[in-house]
């Protein structure tokens, strides 16, 4: 490399190539590392879809989808498993009903009521509940809040009520966090606009800020959402582990059972053969799992990246 008076910087053939092929390599390396996670789950869904196919392709998907008998150890087994996906969408709807209007009240109040020391205070609390170990969680929905649950009159403790709150609370950390930074990046431009006009606070949060942060806070809750979908150890504890759909449907005192603890609990017990269909029924759970777990991460994206 040298410098010439009638050229401003002029690089030899050399030194050209030499920059060329280090930029390649940089560029080759960083594009390795950011494909590393992509790569790891296409690994992991065509592993669950491998051992997946052998159960769908002997038993098919009517008995699996609509059948409610659930005895994968019986000669021969039945594997309905309907009641667990009733389970499944029971406790995410209680835990829904739950988290999300606390959530996006406690993200509206550490946005816009609380004073900013306040805030600096408290939502690290509210995060902290993620820190929880969710054996944690589970060894008090099964030890303290089931006895709990007992006492007021329910047959057994370990039911849909007592996972639902659990996971509530579980899912309440991403769901006050995620909507909390929606509503701080609304801005102070729209909030100052408000009140010019003569708004009070309470008639800007309604009709300015939330309808502003809307796409941000419905993201929080799909977010919350796959956390209370892909809990295992609290619903594996708590919830009664009961293939059954409850009499009536919306009994949430009844226990139930879920995928995530169906796929935790029989593991250990499915005979990890070629051929066995107990053991690739678990596959066919997990790959359901999966294929609903994509599905809330594409809404989820979709909705924070959409325009306004």
């Amino acid at each position: 490399m040298h410098y010439n008076k009638k050229q401003s910087l002029v690089f030899s053939k050399k030194d050209a190539t030499l920059q060329w092929l280090g930029s390649s390599i940089g560029k080759g390396f960083l594009f390795l590392i950011a494909s590393f996670s992509a790569v790891i789950v296409f690994l992991i869904f065509w592993f669950i879809v491998k051992d997946a196919i052998p159960f769908f392709a002997e038993k098919g998907f009517k008995e699996f989808f609509t059948g409610t008998n659930w005895y994968p150890a019986a000669e021969p087994g039945e594997f309905g498993a309907l009641p667990i996906f009733v389970g499944t969408i029971l406790v995410t709807l209680g835990a829904i009903i739950i988290a999300v209007p606390v959530g996006i009240c406690a993200a509206v109040c550490l946005s816009d009521i609380l004073p900013f020391k306040i805030r600096q205070i408290a939502k690290p609390i509210v995060e902290m509940l993620a820190a929880v170990p969710s054996v944690a969680y589970g060894f008090f929905a099964l030890v303290i809040f089931a006895p709990f649950l007992q006492s007021l009159g329910a047959t057994t403790g370990t039911n849909v009520l007592n996972v639902s709150i659990i996971l509530g609370i579980m899912a309440l950390p991403t769901i006050v966090s995620v909507a909390e930074d929606a509503l701080q990046a609304v801005g102070k431009d729209l909030r100052e606009g408000s009140y010019a006009l003569g708004a009070t606070r309470a008639e800007t949060l309604i009709k300015v800020i939330i309808p502003a942060a809307a796409s941000g806070i419905t993201a929080a809750v799909v977010l919350g959402i796959m956390r209370a979908i892909g809990e295992t150890m609290v619903v594996w504890m708590a919830s009664g582990n009961a293939a059954q759909i409850p009499e009536p449907i919306y009994n949430v005192l009844q226990p139930v059972r879920t995928l995530t603890a169906t796929i935790a609990g029989d593991m250990g017990e499915a005979d990890h053969v070629i051929g066995s269909m107990r053991y690739h029924v678990l596959f066919a759970m997990a790959a359901s799992l999966l294929a609903i777990s994509f599905l809330c991460n594409w809404i989820s994206e979709w909705i924070t990246t959409r325009d306004p």
